[in-house]
Order: C-alpha cells, then structure tokens, then sequence
C-alpha cells in the first residue's frame, strides 16, 4: 500500500505518467494506491483557483474506476494531531497528508523534496 500525494493524483488523472520516475511508475503498478480525503480537498481547491479542469469528484470517481485509488479512513481529530507536530511546513495540505501517511503508516509516493526530506517514508521512486 502507498499513498500519493495531490501531485500524483493529478498525473494519474491526466493519464501523464512520464512525470513519474520509472520506480514509481512501476510501484504505481503493483501497490494498492491510497489517498488522504485531504486530497480531496486540496483537489477541490486546484479546481476552484483554475489549476486543474475537473473537481475531486470527477478526478477520484475515475480514477477509482481504473486504478481501485481508495481515499483512506482516518479518524479526523487524530489526522489533525499527527499534522500539528509536522511544523516543518507551513502548507497544511502537506501536514495533513503527511499525517495521514503517518498514522497508517505507510510510504507517501511524492515529488516534493520538503516532504522528502522531513517524512522517512516519503518516496519519489
């Protein structure tokens, strides 16, 4: 099991997978692909600020239906505890999801060096 960060699941959707190193492309392949329901939100922000064409909802439904993508079930105030001791961010998309990898305790598959070198389990590849 791997989580993605908002980032992936962007790529994924847009069919994109040259963006992914081919270790990820091939943990993408094997792994089952979990989100926070943070991503979720930070989704519906893209799309409200016109970084992305489609809302959340269209997004994870379809990728659901071709990946088996599953949003995570995480107990609301303990996402946010495990997010308050990541003070090394600012971004509280980046806490929540980190935290939320964090407490299921499974690897994160993300591009973004900050998270990458704060979270042990962050990955790129």
């Amino acid at each position: 099991m791997i989580h993605l960060d908002t980032h992936a699941v962007v790529w994924l959707y847009a069919g994109d997978v040259r963006m992914f190193p081919p270790a990820a492309r091939r943990r993408l392949e094997r792994e089952e692909l979990r989100i926070s329901p943070i991503v979720a939100l930070e989704l519906d922000y893209l799309y409200e600020i016109d970084r992305i064409a489609e809302g959340a909802t269209a997004v994870l439904r379809e990728l659901e239906r071709v990946l088996g993508l599953v949003q995570d079930n995480v107990d609301f105030a303990s996402l946010v505890a495990a997010a308050r001791g990541l003070t090394w961010t600012r971004n509280p998309f980046d806490r929540l999801i980190v935290g939320n990898a964090e407490i299921s305790a499974v690897p994160l598959l993300t591009k973004d060096r900050t998270i990458r070198q704060h979270y042990r389990h962050a990955t790129w590849g």
